[in-house]
């Protein structure tokens, strides 16, 4: 009794021996086989040897990433090679991790789930890889192309007078969003390669409805006809006959603005001044040629009233234009400081 019980037992360990043996040669056999249920970047790879999903991989994955991504723009497009995306499918990283979860447990719990044929439902993200910094020189490269800056309506002027410029829209490449797209479309081997490149309409921050608001006052002064203009909203509101600088003391061309504004304004008298020279004026006297107003514009050079009106029409200042008493007086009502003036 006690011979058949030590043979009963010697035949139950060689048997559970010879079972543990072959468990582990059944399960040593399938090193590098992908469990069922297990997909690779949207790629079904289980049921998979390494080397069969490494083949699928690159025919389901890394071949269809190779091809270019177009951006289109107009009528025009724009290719974005993998090559210069430096654009890589980690195919060896994908199947090492489809193994990895197929070997997760231990030889007796593999051993039972294949069995028992249980799949392992795991998704391995797709390991794909590109350059930023490239994707964002190619739609640097766009914008350089695709982008129009706005422009704001403005003024026109010459000694004809004022004309507006109108205002133009710019146009703007959606560069966050064509980035976003480009790199989506990069890494989606069932994507259409295509990415549209959108734009948005750039308004001008001064229209042209708003440019007379921009300009409320405006003078112009034309050396050639003797004539100053000034201008409310840009609508002329009366001509003035002028005279401007004589040959050698020419009245300044070129757009200032009024600096500054006197009644009766006190005359520095200048070198070419003879005797006077040196000597402060003060307004109102006979000996100041100041006449009534001085609205100054550049460096000594303004306008103000004359009573030598035979001067009007001529080119008869030292550089000043000069105006008519009751004009100057006039205009000087109606002109605040910093008032463009455009000389011609």
């Amino acid at each position: 009794m006690r011979h058949f019980s030590f043979i009963l037992t010697a035949l139950i360990c060689a048997l559970l021996v010879g079972g543990a043996i072959g468990v582990y040669y059944y399960d040593a056999g399938r090193s590098d086989l992908i469990a069922e249920g297990i997909t690779a970047g949207a790629v079904n790879v289980g049921g998979m040897r390494a080397s069969e999903a490494r083949a699928a991989l690159e025919d389901e994955l890394a071949r269809p990433l190779a091809r270019p991504v177009w951006i289109r723009h107009g009528d025009g497009r724009v290719k974005l090679t993998a090559r210069r995306a430096r654009l890589r499918a980690d195919i060896e990283g994908m199947v090492q991790e489809a193994l990895a979860e197929s070997r997760g447990g231990t030889v007796l719990s593999r051993t039972w789930r294949d069995l028992r044929g249980e799949s392992v439902p795991v998704e391995v993200s797709a390991k794909v890889t590109y350059s930023r910094a490239a994707v964002k020189r190619m739609v640097a490269g766009l914008r350089e192309e695709v982008d129009r800056p706005a422009k704001d309506a403005e003024v026109a002027y010459s000694g004809d007078g004022l004309s507006t410029v109108p205002s133009e829209t710019g146009v703007a490449l959606q560069a966050a969003r064509l980035t976003r797209s480009v790199a989506a479309e990069l890494v989606s081997p069932h994507g259409r390669r295509m990415v549209r490149a959108r734009t948005s309409v750039v308004q001008p921050e001064v229209k042209t409805s708003e440019v007379a608001s921009k300009y409320p006052y405006f003078i112009t002064v034309s050396r050639a006809s003797k004539e100053l203009r000034f201008y409310r909203g840009l609508q002329l509101e009366k001509s003035y006959r002028v005279a401007i600088g004589r040959a050698g003391f020419e009245t300044p061309a070129g757009l200032y603005h009024i600096q500054n504004k006197a009644v009766n304004a006190a005359w520095n008298v200048p070198e070419w001044g003879g005797k006077l020279a040196g000597q402060t004026i003060p307004g109102g006297s006979p000996k100041n040629p100041l006449k009534a107003r001085w609205l100054g514009f550049y460096d000594g050079a303004g306008i103000h009233g004359t009573d030598d009106i035979a001067s009007l029409g001529t080119a008869a200042s030292h550089g000043c234009i000069r105006m008519a008493i009751p004009e100057v007086i006039e205009l000087y009502d109606k002109v605040p400081v910093q008032t463009p003036i455009y000389i011609a």
